[in-house]
């Protein structure tokens, strides 16, 4: 069946089809979509003749391009269409519905469809995101490219190759019309999450459940928190548990204080001991205060320990650590000796002691102390890091500098926990 050149979906739809003899057979009305291989393709044109709608099908057209159909059959040739759901429609399941442009990283709208002849059939070659494929389907597209050639202005074209796009509805995905999972996790967690806010909560849900176990930790926390805890509470619980044990704790307290309890406790039940006891640890403080700010994830060694071990544990050690500027020296009872930071323990000489060279003159704050004056603390002493010591000495954790950003600079995915 020859098809020669390129057509977009709004040429197509509500263009006359002609039978054999040239007459008017009916309109188009839609076009079935099914996988192809590379590309999905037009498997049948929905007819609308008499207010009744008809399917042909692909090998049943004689001419398809943007001038004219011809059909090789008779209107009563063909058999009558109900819309089905199992059926994957341009007009009614493509056009106008969100994608991810993963390259962008951001949500576009569908405004028209490309189609391309290969092999003697349609494929589904681009989605047109942009304002041509509005005006191409209102009829406008030539007049607008002329009144703004004569403005000495361009209409940019502004298409997605099908290849690098991502349905976010689960009967898109059914045509295997997706990004490879590891394109997506290459974007920043921050773009994921500004996708994910863009969509409704379904769509957004889908998204996050594909993600790898890594970037849905990376990514939860930048979502707005009543989607933080809609995700989570849906999820089943196994996987849950090991996106919020790949948290750093203080981020994964933030989640497990807005989840129902009996979810929270399951959750808790289901991640290693150790750092569930760190989480629980964090939720026993109230918000605005340090010990509401705070991580119990730093690194700290004794005091007579030398450099170049300390170095070599740090290699590991730090791997797990979410923020490291400071080392922290404790002693046998965890209470705060002093500091070191990490410039001046990489240029010590590798057999320093570190209680030799730590520094004991030390910045400190209570775990019930107020937000804003720690974040006051830290930028007055320009620190990148506050550590949170309670009246013993006991080290509890510490408040970095992007903690007091957020709530400098608040965004919409700032958390806030509720007390108890």
């Amino acid at each position: 069946m020859p098809f020669f050149g390129e057509v977009f979906s709004s040429e197509i739809i509500k263009k006359p089809v002609l039978d054999p003899k040239g007459e008017d057979l009916g309109r188009v009305k839609d076009m079935v979509i099914i996988k192809g291989d590379p590309l999905p393709m037009v498997s049948a044109l929905i007819i609308e003749r008499k207010k009744k709608l008809l399917r042909l099908p692909w090998h049943k057209l004689n001419i398809f391009n943007k001038k004219i159909i011809s059909s090789k059959v008779y209107a009563e040739s063909l058999p009558p269409y109900e819309l089905d759901e199992n059926d994957l429609l341009i007009l009614r399941d493509i056009l106008d519905k969100q994608i991810v442009d993963a390259n962008g990283a951001k949500v576009v709208r569908v405004n028209d469809v490309k189609l391309e002849g290969f092999n003697g059939e349609a494929v589904l070659l681009a989605v047109d995101v942009g304002m041509r494929g509005i005006l191409r389907r209102l009829g406008i597209e030539r007049g607008s490219e002329e009144f703004l050639g004569f403005l000495k202005a361009s209409l940019p074209t502004n298409l997605i190759s099908w290849n690098y796009i991502q349905p976010l509805r689960p009967k898109l995905s059914a045509i295997a019309l997706t990004v490879p999972r590891q394109m997506l996790s290459e974007l920043h967690p921050a773009d994921i999450a500004d996708i994910i806010s863009q969509v409704s909560r379904e769509e957004g849900a889908h998204l996050f459940k594909n993600l790898d176990i890594e970037t849905a930790a990376e990514t939860l926390p930048e979502l707005k928190t009543e989607m933080q805890a809609d995700i989570i509470n849906a999820m089943d619980t196994a996987k849950a548990a090991d996106i919020i044990e790949e948290m750093p704790p203080d981020e994964a307290a933030d989640i497990l204080s807005d989840l129902p309890t009996e979810k929270a406790k399951e959750i808790l039940e289901s991640i290693e001991k150790e750092d569930a006891e760190d989480i629980q640890e964090l939720l026993g403080h109230e918000e605005d205060t340090a010990g509401g700010l705070m991580t119990n994830d730093f690194i700290a060694y004794s005091p007579d320990m030398t450099v170049q071990d300390a170095l070599l544990r740090f290699k590991d050690e730090a791997k797990e650590v979410e923020t490291v500027y400071y080392i922290y020296v404790l002693d046998k009872e965890e209470k705060l000796n002093g500091v070191i930071s990490l410039r001046e323990m990489l240029l010590a000489e590798k057999d320093c002691i570190l209680g030799d060279m730590m520094e004991t003159n030390l910045k400190t704050v209570a775990p019930g102390e107020d937000e804003m004056a720690v974040a006051e603390t830290i930028s007055k002493y320009n620190l990148l890091a506050l550590p949170v010591v309670d009246e013993s000495g006991y080290m509890h954790g510490i408040i970095t500098v992007d903690d007091i950003i957020g709530i400098l600079v608040p965004t919409e995915a700032k958390r806030k926990r509720r007390k108890g």
